[in-house]
């Protein structure tokens, strides 16, 4: 369709015809994201505030598809790249985010921790020197006051705060540290994401949430012991990217479920559904 059927098409989104309106926004969706910006110039230019509230709900619905097929691409490409998903789940309330903008943000930190780091250190000597500078001169901590505030899955609003949830500080961290060679991963246990350091020689824990302290096994034995629950291996080996990914939408859900924002439940657990594997989803 040319800027003009479109333009046409857009007139009639505020039909007295439920119908025909219904139909017209079918049809709108079925062009896809190209259509937003055209969407976009028509709210601009419209001074009808139902019609800009349609328009409104059409360029979320396209932007939702848009994020899902992205992170359905990232997932089906071995969700390699754990900045770009994290990205993805940004574009939830950023559409407009610049991946780009993140890669150098995260490439500044890297920088300034790499010009005071040493690779001949011990490995606990390194994550000790890493949180010197990670929660010292640049002030990363933990978000306290707004714990359950959705914009702690948001890496790039913590990014800019360097304020954050476990899992979002454990990802920056985590980002940085793998830049610098070390073999550290993510972990998931029950109600905290933590780090671990892994190599053919040694296995620690990290806190990032707790300004990084280094903790063993032994802790994580007596934490899942004051739990009450069965010890399983998930909780002390690394978890995939993907599992990091599912983990803060599962975050994001909660947040909203505090706030009692049904909708946006609905849309975040549409998009937890796209990452599961098919007889996990159904």
């Amino acid at each position: 369709m040319n800027q003009r059927e479109i333009k046409a098409l857009i007139s009639l989104l505020d039909d007295e015809d439920n119908e025909v309106s219904q139909h017209v926004e079918g049809k709108i969706l079925s062009l896809g994201g190209n259509v937003i910006p055209f969407l976009e110039t028509e709210w601009e230019e419209n001074f009808n505030p139902i019609l800009q509230r349609k328009i409104e709900e059409l360029i979320h619905e396209l932007q939702l598809g848009i994020m899902i097929e992205r992170l359905q691409v990232w997932k089906n490409g071995g969700a390699l790249d754990l900045l770009e998903g994290m990205w993805i789940i940004a574009t939830y309330h950023y559409p407009d985010l610049s991946l780009d903008k993140l890669r150098t943000t995260v490439e500044q930190l890297y920088y300034d921790i790499w010009i005071q780091f040493q690779e001949e250190m011990n490995a606990v000597d390194q994550v000790k020197r890493i949180n010197s500078i990670f929660f010292g001169t640049m002030n990363f901590s933990a978000n306290t006051k707004n714990f359950h505030s959705p914009t702690n899955s948001m890496v790039n609003v913590v990014l800019e705060s360097r304020r954050g949830n476990p899992i979002s500080l454990c990802v920056i961290y985590m980002l940085v540290a793998r830049k610098l060679g070390m073999p550290v991963y993510g972990v998931n246990l029950p109600n905290l994401f933590v780090l671990t350091y892994k190599s053919d020689r040694t296995q620690f824990y990290i806190n990032v949430f707790n300004r990084g302290i280094i903790f063993s096994k032994t802790d994580i034995d007596h934490y899942i012991a004051q739990l009450n629950i069965k010890p399983k291996d998930i909780f002390y080996q690394p978890c995939s990217n993907l599992e990091i990914v599912q983990r803060v939408l599962r975050n994001l859900i909660l947040s909203y479920e505090k706030t009692s924002e049904q909708e946006k439940i609905s849309e975040i657990e549409k998009i937890l559904k796209a990452t599961l594997d098919e007889d996990i989803a159904d």
